[in-house]
């Protein structure tokens, strides 16, 4: 009872800025028919009215920035779902400013000193207590370690995990309302949405794990001579702090001063969209979060990314099925893509193959070997999940942060060089990847892995047959014990019967996983 009470609290306060800026109808619209009291709340006093020039879905982002970090985060996961709020606000979503007002120097070393366990000078030389940037859940502060080395500290903002557990709780208490109440939003899965953004945040106020991501993205990325990830101090950093080399370049948001550098602009969207596909489809391992304030151009043309707190991973049967549907674009190969969606899962067996080969085509043919400036993005995600939504289709979670960053390098790319043609950058390294993943020698290398897997379990399969011979054997005994009654014989088959049946689905379920 006051749990729910204190829950609605919460949402009401979100509510009534949302009405504010106008943007609550807005937003409730796109879920379907308002109520009369609903539609009131465009009568409410706003903040200000959007500018001529203005989007008009804009003010949710003007709204989300106004209530605060929690929701700045939230919109910017909102954001890799277009299929919920439709594609036209997921792209709006997508420019939320991930900048708020910093808090005090001081703080900052106070937190610095605990984290690391002594006094800020046995750790630095020099520590600017003016941040260079400020976000909704960090800092960063530049400084020099006590050997001479010039390094970016990112602090944890004081406060920030209680408030954000506080309102992804009542978030949390929304979604299974609505999931409970609303027959259609269960295709969505609002709760498994909600679980989604939980995990993502948690993880990125943990600076160890951050720590951890950029450590092995660098490993991971060493094969690629122009793209750099700074390294950890890992002697300075702790869950609250993160200490690494300091970066200098200039960052993919200052357009002029790229211009001037005489830097090679299309390069690096070439460079930026190849290893981008390659962190997805190589390593299933990628930076999700590459928008212009995260990377940087270095004068001899080396990209190097920052900011590892969201980090995307895809399991190699997903990365087949990602590979395929890419490479049936880039060759409008719609029954590719058709099948590869079936065998995987995405699309239910029971809907038409034909349909949704017709339906992909649909969606491809206006686009292919047209540059990024001539294609909708907008339009081409509303299409993607209108049909979606008409064959049936479950929402893939483990793809949420893919959808997003792939619009993000896109639109990254789109920046950099306005004639791209993101399906040819992308051919050479899908082809190489299907080449060396897809071909005989790779499905002889999985046969093996296969039967290595199966031979690992091998032993456990044994036991739990032993085991099953032994119940049988006790139960036989207790069986002959009553030999008097009429029902031993059946009774003792039954047994035996459901002893077989649980015997092959361990080895059944064995050999398949």
């Amino acid at each position: 009872m006051f749990r729910s009470l204190r829950h609605t609290g919460r949402l009401i306060r979100v509510g009534f800025t949302l009405a504010q800026h106008d943007a609550l109808t807005d937003l409730l619209s796109l879920f379907g028919e308002q109520s009369k009291a609903l539609a009131q709340l465009k009568s409410m006093k706003k903040v200000r009215q959007p500018s001529a020039d203005e989007a008009p879905n804009t003010r949710l982002v003007m709204a989300l920035q106004n209530l605060g970090p929690t929701f700045i985060k939230f919109g910017q996961a909102l954001a890799t779902r277009p299929d919920i709020i439709g594609a036209e606000v997921a792209l709006d979503l997508m420019r939320l400013q991930d900048r708020v007002d910093p808090f005090p120097g001081d703080e900052a070393r106070k937190i610095v000193a605990e984290e690391l366990g002594g006094e800020i000078s046995a750790f630095f030389s020099s520590f600017d207590e003016e941040p260079v940037a400020a976000a909704s859940i960090a800092q960063v502060h530049r400084a020099v370690t006590t050997d001479g080395r010039h390094v970016a500290v990112k602090v944890l903002r004081p406060g920030i995990e209680q408030a954000f557990a506080r309102d992804l709780e009542s978030f949390d208490w929304l979604a299974r309302l609505v999931e409970r109440y609303s027959r259609k939003s269960r295709r969505l899965r609002p709760t498994k949405v909600i679980e989604t953004i939980s995990e993502t945040i948690s993880v990125e106020m943990d600076f160890r794990y951050e720590a951890a991501a950029s450590s092995q993205l660098g490993e991971n990325m060493e094969r690629f001579p122009d793209y750099d990830v700074p390294k950890v101090d890992w002697d300075r950093t702790g869950r609250r702090v993160l200490t690494t080399e300091w970066v200098d370049g200039i960052p993919f948001s200052h357009r002029n001063d790229l211009e001037k550098s005489g830097i090679d602009r299309k390069q690096l969207a070439l460079n930026l969209v190849q290893t981008f596909l390659s962190q997805a489809l190589d390593d299933g391992f990628f930076h999700a979060d590459l928008h212009q304030g995260n990377l940087f151009a270095r004068q001899d043309g080396k990209i190097t990314a920052i900011d590892f707190g969201i980090m995307g991973r895809i399991d190699r049967k997903t990365r087949r099925a990602l590979a395929e549907i890419l490479y049936g674009f880039i060759t409008r190969d719609y029954d590719r893509i058709a099948r590869a969606h079936f065998d995987i899962g995405y699309v239910p067996a029971d809907q038409s193959l034909d349909k949704f080969k017709q339906a992909l085509r649909a969606i491809g043919d206006p686009v292919i070997g047209k540059p990024v400036n001539e294609i909708s993005v907008g339009r081409l995600l509303a299409q993607l999940f209108e049909t979606t939504e008409t064959f049936n289709m479950h929402t893939q979670p483990q793809l949420l942060l893919l959808q997003k960053t792939m619009v993000t390098v896109e639109g990254v790319a789109l920046d950099l060089n306005p004639d791209i043609n993101m399906w040819e950058v992308s051919r050479p390294i899908i082809e190489s990847w299907m080449r060396e993943n897809l071909g005989p020698q790779a499905q002889f290398r999985d046969l093996i892995e296969t039967a290595l897997e199966t031979a690992r379990k091998f032993p456990k399969l044994i036991e739990d047959l032993e085991q099953i011979a032994v119940t049988a054997r006790k139960m036989q005994d207790l069986a002959d014990h009553r030999r008097d009654s009429g029902w031993r014989r059946p009774f003792f088959l039954g047994l035996l019967g459901g002893l077989a049946a649980s015997a092959l689905t361990i080895l059944l379920y064995i050999t398949t996983n």
